[in-house]
């Protein structure tokens, strides 16, 4: 949930540039690889950066998101060039009444023909969670970091309680920022309406969600920002697991108690350890 005074249009745009830099630094977007999107449910003036307007179909019914928008990445875009100029790789989208369309705000300039093939997902996701909490504004992130989905393909770690135990026990910082863990979902085709519904499902009991062998998406109700940083604290436990995989596991990481110890220091809620 965002307070008033409410960012504007060219802080949204700077802020998912940044995100998309952020998680192509981090090495969790190779190519066009990688997706993004804002729900926003105020006011925005929409027309002066993206002049081009047309009507497009959603991929499920959204009726309570009437009058929002959703600013997404477009298919086949660079999440690393969002900041050199948003208009060419962003669309916009305003839910129409009833929710069963949109009024689709793109520039001149766009360099794709439709938004992300993971739009679905996204959009149940933003759905979702306005349902379940009112916000007014959600962001979503889905990369490929390295490490993360490398785990995802050794059985052992396609368990919740064995991922969670394993990645959350390296550092101080993970068991703060994710403290419901991470979420996994067995593989799926991408872009597939069973993709759609395990993900919506699964984020709302975790903040972070992996799938298993493509990727993770990783959401914020106050930031697209805190989103990317969600990724970056789980692919850098994947990184220290990965580490100790290749020294024949002799790292030992923090013991129950530590975590336990860490958990009480900070207020943290937390049923994994």
């Amino acid at each position: 949930m965002i307070s008033e005074p409410y960012p504007a249009l060219d802080d949204i745009l700077e802020m998912m540039g940044e995100a998309g830099r952020h998680l192509a630094d981090m090495e969790a977007s190779e190519g066009a690889a990688g997706n993004l999107s804002v729900c926003l449910r105020w006011d925005i003036e929409l027309r002066t950066r993206f002049p081009v307007v047309d009507k497009i179909t959603l991929p499920q019914p959204v009726p309570e998101l009437a009058g929002a928008t959703i600013l997404t990445s477009g298919s086949g875009r660079r999440l690393r060039e969002i900041i050199v100029d948003p208009t060419v790789n962003i669309a916009c989208i305003v839910i129409d009444e009833g929710g069963l369309t949109g009024t689709r705000y793109t520039s001149y300039l766009r360099r794709f023909e439709t938004v992300t093939s993971e739009f679905n997902s996204h959009l149940a996701v933003h759905y979702d969670q306005v349902l379940l909490t009112d916000t007014n504004y959600h962001a979503v992130v889905h990369a490929q970091p390295l490490y993360l989905t490398f785990l995802s393909h050794i059985p052992a770690y396609q368990d919740e309680q064995y991922l969670n135990a394993h990645l959350l026990r390296w550092q101080p910082e993970t068991i703060i920022n994710l403290p419901e863990g991470i979420g996994f979902i067995p593989f799926e085709i991408p872009g597939s309406d069973a993709l759609m519904a395990a993900n919506e499902a699964c984020l709302r009991n975790y903040r972070v969600v992996l799938w298993a062998k493509h990727g993770v998406m990783a959401r914020s109700d106050v930031s697209i920002k805190r989103a990317a940083d969600r990724v970056e604290y789980a692919e850098t436990a994947a990184k220290y697991e990965y580490l100790n995989l290749t020294i024949g596991e002799i790292g030992t990481g923090l013991s129950v108690d530590e975590i336990k110890s860490i958990c009480e220091k900070f207020g943290v809620r937390q049923s994994i350890f």
